[in-house]
């Protein structure tokens, strides 16, 4: 079957966004409160902060298995409703497609451990932005742009992801990781929108 890689991006980011919804849910939960510890447990590198009290167990909790159920819940759905809406994604099974989508979701929360571990180095406290107008747009960009291509390398290593699905998903991802950090900040759960 050949990929088309508009279908193959809009389908990861329809399941992504499915995803993001159930983790904001989560978010708001007391529940979810009780898994903030930090995931480098206090430590210091260098003098400062590993990743910061941001960085806790609490997303991937839910993060990865609510992706895990949007991929396959997804194509289960689209293949009952129209099964020549599944043309061009990936000839996968509906377990392997629940599969794709750990993966994939492991790959998007690992992507923002490096840029935490930049910013904590950098001195900018967790939540927070860097000072003067370039560094903001740096950590703007690379705060949307780090678990998208987690996201990505991770896909990449099990499944064909061709260089446009990645070009679609690092244009529409970005608007979509915003609008989620937009509500997340609305909520209370986030200190910044940006």
């Amino acid at each position: 079957m050949h990929l088309d890689p508009l279908s193959c991006a809009l389908f990861v980011v329809a399941a992504f966004t499915l995803a993001g919804i159930v983790q904001t849910l989560w978010l708001r939960t007391e529940l979810s409160r009780r898994f903030t510890m930090p995931l480098d447990g206090g430590r210091s590198f260098c003098g400062k902060r590993i990743f910061g009290d941001n960085k806790t167990p609490r997303g991937f909790i839910v993060m990865v298995p609510a992706a895990a159920l949007a991929f396959a819940g997804l194509y289960l759905l689209l293949t009952t409703l129209q099964p020549a809406w599944t043309d061009g994604v990936w000839a996968l099974t509906g377990f392997q497609f629940f599969a794709l989508g750990g993966i994939a979701s492991f790959g998007f929360m690992l992507g923002e451990i490096p840029n935490s571990f930049l910013k904590r180095q950098l001195g900018v406290p967790p939540g927070g932005a860097p000072r003067g107008r370039l560094a903001r747009l740096a950590a703007f960009c690379g705060d949307r742009l780090d678990s998208i291509l987690g996201m990505l390398l991770a896909m990449s290593l099990v499944v064909p992801t061709p260089w446009k699905m990645w070009m679609f998903v690092l244009v529409i991802g970005p608007g979509v990781h915003l609008l989620f950090s937009v509500a997340l900040f609305s909520l209370g759960v986030k200190r910044r929108w940006a």
